[in-house]
């Protein structure tokens, strides 16, 4: 299994990052999107971040357009419409495929590491087939907003399909529970 914090990455500035970086604090990795029925998540996402970053969380966003091209903007493009209308203070990265054969290596290690998600992905995939979409089948990230738990120690504890809200209170049981270890 790939070492998660090895693994390079890039800020949406551009500057370089990786999970080490975020040593010891529990992470709650997020791909998101900015014109997706699920956007308002932005808000639920930065009131967790704002709520438990005193405790040891932080909220990691991976823009990606991967699916309905829901994430047309440029990387800056994508800064300024988190910070207007959502206020995002938790770490925005650059924006890169989560799902399919070009898909960044961080994914790769977090859909490998946990295959299947909880919460209500069966009924988005029903959603997405009425739209006459396909949607992607486990260990694929279904769509945006899909949340990866990562522990302390780096270990992908928790996997929740798109649908489940940050203020969850599966979720939100998750982090407090990996906060306390």
């Amino acid at each position: 299994m790939t070492d998660l914090a090895s693994i390079p990455l890039a800020r949406i500035d551009g500057t370089p990052d990786s999970l080490a970086a975020h040593a010891g604090k529990v992470l709650l990795i997020v791909n998101t999107a900015s014109k997706c029925g699920l956007t308002p998540q932005y808000e639920g996402l930065e009131a967790l971040f704002q709520d438990f970053k005193g405790k040891g969380l932080e909220v990691l966003g991976f823009p990606a357009n991967d699916f309905g091209a829901q994430e047309p903007g440029s990387n800056e493009e994508i800064t300024e419409f988190c910070q207007v209308n959502y206020g995002v203070s938790f770490p925005l990265f650059a924006k890169a495929d989560v799902t399919g054969e070009g898909k960044q290596p961080l994914y790769a290690a977090l859909t490998a590491a946990l295959p299947e998600k909880t919460g209500p992905a069966e009924e988005m995939r029903e959603r997405l087939k009425g739209f006459g979409m396909t949607p992607t089948q486990d260990p694929e990230v279904l769509w945006n907003f899909e949340k990866f738990l990562v522990s302390k120690q780096g270990e992908v504890v928790a996997r929740f399909a798109p649908g489940v809200e940050p203020k969850d209170p599966g979720l939100v049981a998750a982090i407090e529970a990996e906060l306390a270890k």
